[in-house]
């Protein structure tokens, strides 16, 4: 519900615009950028489920600070600021811990297919959130929604922190937090399609998040009906996410890098659909195909490191990973306020679906992007 609910809510403030919403944004991304590589590193010291759940646990106390001072109807730029960056250094903790988790559980072979039920759960409730979140902003206010929004990581945290024992510390060595950061980077450099997977795709998102989560909702005021319409876009974008988990329990690739570039121009047709604007439901449909696009990406790029990476350093690399791609998002969050009011919201839009478009292409002109191939899974027993 939040990406709904908060830049309603703070479109909606006395002092609300784009430029508010991409800073509060921006500085969630910003603090989850310097956690990160550290949250890595705990993530392998403590247990990944232990730091999974104390992310969640203590990035919804900040939530329902939130919450209190929007059941207000003032909410200070400090307030904002200060729970979305508490709530940013929990997401750099959250995203490495995570990424080793089901690696810890389940066997190679059985991987792919785990990771594609995972999100299919996860993404059914991203859909439930987006048609629910548009109807309760609509209906009751951002408040409501933002306080759902936050029980959930209470609740989510709790049942975590029930089964800590099943992902257990990593072992006690005399490194340094400095040393195994040091020795996590090399690890990540050495792989050559990661470094330009992570380098090529931090622009993508940079262009989604000026499209989607600042330009999007502007749209949806000036030329729809406001919050529904932008829920209906992103509840089909949660469906796109859905059939990309069933395709992704399947599909076995060759070379699913090439794969993956080739669909990523669904992100530069979602751009343009926005841009003229089309149809609320021709941009809710560019929107699935994107989400569909997203899910293959995260399922299959999860399989690959988590095949290829040393099973010891998997969190470290994934949070470089988790760093490096969000790297540019705050940028893009900060710049599609101003340049919208430079050059006009479609033309903005027109420029990232072009830019996208390029990064793309460079990504597929990369041998080591373009012919990469997964290993084969290691067989227990």
């Amino acid at each position: 519900m939040s990406p709904i609910a908060l830049a309603f809510g703070i479109l909606h403030l006395p002092n609300g615009d784009a430029n508010l919403l991409g800073l509060v944004l921006g500085s969630t991304t910003v603090a989850m950028l310097i956690m990160a590589p550290f949250g890595g590193v705990l993530a392998d010291k403590f247990g990944r489920i232990r730091a999974v759940a104390f992310a969640d646990l203590v990035g919804a106390a900040g939530l329902f600070v939130q919450v209190a001072y929007f059941a207000t109807g003032n909410v200070p730029i400090l307030v904002l600021l200060l729970v979305n960056i508490n709530f940013g250094l929990m997401w750099g903790i959250f995203w490495p811990a995570m990424s080793g988790v089901l690696p810890a559980l389940v066997p190679d072979a059985d991987l792919q297919k785990t990771n594609s039920v995972n999100n299919f759960f996860s993404n059914g409730a991203i859909i439930l959130g987006a048609a629910t979140g548009g109807v309760i902003v609509a209906g009751f206010g951002s408040t409501w929604a933002l306080a759902i929004d936050a029980s959930t990581f209470v609740i989510g945290g709790l049942v975590l922190f029930s089964f800590r024992h099943v992902s257990l510390r990593g072992e006690k060595t005399e490194n340094s937090m400095f040393d195994d950061l040091i020795h996590g980077w090399k690890i990540f450099i050495s792989f050559r399609w990661i470094v330009i997977g992570v380098f090529g795709f931090s622009f993508i998102i940079l262009a989604w998040a000026a499209g989607e989560n600042i330009l999007g909702p502007l749209i949806a005021l000036e030329e729809f009906n406001g919050a529904k319409s932008w829920s209906l876009v992103l509840t089909f974008e949660g469906i796109g996410l859905i059939i990309g988990s069933i395709i992704g329990v399947k599909i076995k690739l060759k070379y699913p890098l090439r794969f993956l570039l080739i669909i990523s121009f669904s992100i530069s047709l979602y751009m343009w659909s926005m841009a003229r604007p089309q149809s609320i439901w021709f941009i809710a449909f560019c929107a699935l195909l994107w989400g569909l696009t997203l899910d293959l990406w995260i399922t299959i790029w999860s399989t690959a490191m988590a095949r290829e990476v040393p099973r010891e350093a998997l969190s470290r690399v994934s949070a470089f990973d988790a760093m490096g791609t969000m790297l540019l998002r705050p940028v893009g969050l900060a710049i599609a306020g101003p340049l919208s009011l430079a050059f006009g919201l479609s033309n903005t839009l027109y420029a990232l679906s072009i830019f996208s478009a390029i990064c793309i292409f460079g990504m597929l002109a990369t041998p080591a992007m373009r012919n990469m191939q997964i290993s084969e899974p290691k067989v227990e027993g």
